[in-house]
């Protein structure tokens, strides 16, 4: 494909499918009477996965999308820790039973500014309210300058399998233009604290088309994230959405890459990772072979939810904190993300669930097309649709919609099986877009394609 074209596809704007219906289009027509119900109706044998939120960070960086806010001082984070445990306990209360847990992540914000006692209080009220099953997953996401020996300790004794660090890049001219200034060794320090208290699975986010990145700064970015051995890197194009977050105006928009320069940012960067033995996986991950989510690729299990690709197969996704997002068999629920309504509700003793989604048979139908789009560059649709008791007539608008892409050598079609092509990979949300029958009418902006 030629520069101009891949330009112009990189350029338009679609959903990044965390999950589907996507969040814009979640309404007040659910709320915390429907999210009782939901509760009440899990089945008691299959396992669930925690989201908790934390959506406080000692600053603001100029490039975050994230739900969070300034808090300079630990009170109201101590605060917010004694919400969210009353939350447990409301949430546990209604479902009325200790449902078995396979997952629990942790984001933010930046949820190691919990104080040590407040985190701990906390996954002490999970541990007590939700049964924990033996191999349960961990995990939680850290800014790298807020990592201690301390810190790190404090996670062992809760238990934490895995960490996130939000790495981003190395160059200091990028890192200034984002306000986040984080020099290599202080990344380097926070891996050693990790991995010294036993702490081995560890995660890097790396992000391109940020202010001033060019071809050899991201080079030498993955070559420095490399050089420290993480089990996973995940690769995240910068969403510049100034409409939506204010902050984001500090970047200067003149000295972000163009649609062309991302394309080329992001190939440098995959090329780089494929060259020392990572696994690409889907639109932005990579892992080492051995990693449990390389293994899950390999075998067709990838998902993928709010936290991007995960190896979590659970069908129920209870999000816990302001703002946070659940999924429940029934449909989607959201948490009010205001933190004073959403304490409130719980001091009340409401579930602080302002809005969602009840999930139809086509919204199930598509979901799982998209999904598998999102997680395998391929869907077979006669398969996928026999499951849901139809045939592929049910989503022929979707195939229709295929037809630029294929025309263009990104998609193509041998029957009723979808196949995005290795050129058209970049572009797989525009494929998954084809088959989202609420994008035509949705008023929402969302991020670039690349």
């Amino acid at each position: 494909m030629n520069t101009t074209l891949q330009a112009r596809y990189a350029a338009r704007t679609v959903p990044r499918y965390t999950s589907y219906p996507t969040a814009p289009h979640f309404s007040d027509a659910i709320g915390p009477d429907d999210y009782a119900a939901w509760l009440r109706a899990l089945p008691g044998d299959g396992p669930v996965s925690l989201y908790l939120h934390v959506p406080y960070c000692r600053a603001i960086c100029h490039y975050c999308g994230c739900h969070t806010k300034a808090a300079l001082r630990d009170e109201p984070v101590i605060d917010y820790a004694e919400r969210l445990i009353a939350e447990i306990g409301l949430v546990a209360d209604t479902a009325g039973r200790r449902l078995p847990v396979a997952h629990v992540h942790w984001g933010g914000g930046t949820p190691s500014l919990l104080p040590a006692a407040s985190f701990l209080k906390i996954v002490a009220a999970l541990r007590e309210r939700f049964d924990w099953l033996p191999d349960a997953e961990h995990a939680i996401e850290l800014d790298p300058r807020t990592v201690t020996p301390a810190l790190a300790a404090t996670l062992a004794a809760a238990g934490v399998t895995r960490a996130s660090l939000g790495v981003q890049d190395f160059d200091r001219t990028v890192q200034e233009a984002i306000g986040r200034i984080q020099p290599f060794e202080t990344v380097e320090r926070a891996v050693a604290a990790l991995r010294g208290v036993g702490i081995t699975a560890i995660n890097f986010d790396l992000m391109y088309g940020l202010p001033h990145q060019t071809a050899e700064t991201i080079r030498t970015t993955v070559a420095l994230a490399q050089s420290l051995e993480p089990s996973r890197i995940a690769l995240f194009g910068y969403a510049h959405v100034p409409w939506f977050k204010k902050h984001q105006r500090l970047i200067d928009e003149a000295a972000l890459p163009g649609a062309s320069e991302r394309i080329q940012l992001e190939q440098v960067a995959r090329d780089a990772l494929a060259a020392t033995g990572f696994q690409a996986i889907g639109l932005d991950h990579f892992a080492r072979p051995d990693d449990a989510m390389a293994v899950a690729d390999r075998a067709g299990a990838l998902r993928r939810n709010f936290q991007g690709y995960t190896t979590d197969t659970a069908d129920t996704l209870i999000g816990l904190g302001a703002s946070s997002i659940g999924r429940m068999p029934q449909g989607f629920v959201q948490n009010d993300p205001d933190v004073g309504r959403w304490g409130r509700a719980i001091a009340a003793g409401r579930l602080p669930v302002v809005k969602g989604k009840a999930l139809d048979a086509d919204d199930r139908l598509r979901g799982a097309i998209i999904e598998r789009l999102m997680c395998d560059y391929r869907v077979d649709l006669a398969a996928v649709t026999a499951a849901f008791g139809e045939t592929p007539a049910a989503v022929a608008d979707g195939t229709e919609r295929l037809a630029e892409l294929v025309r263009d050598g990104l998609v193509r079609l041998d029957g009723p099986v979808v196949s995005v092509t290795e050129g058209g990979r970049p572009f797989v949300r525009l494929a998954a877009a084809a088959f989202d029958a609420y994008l035509a009418r949705a008023a929402a902006r969302h991020s670039m394609a690349v």
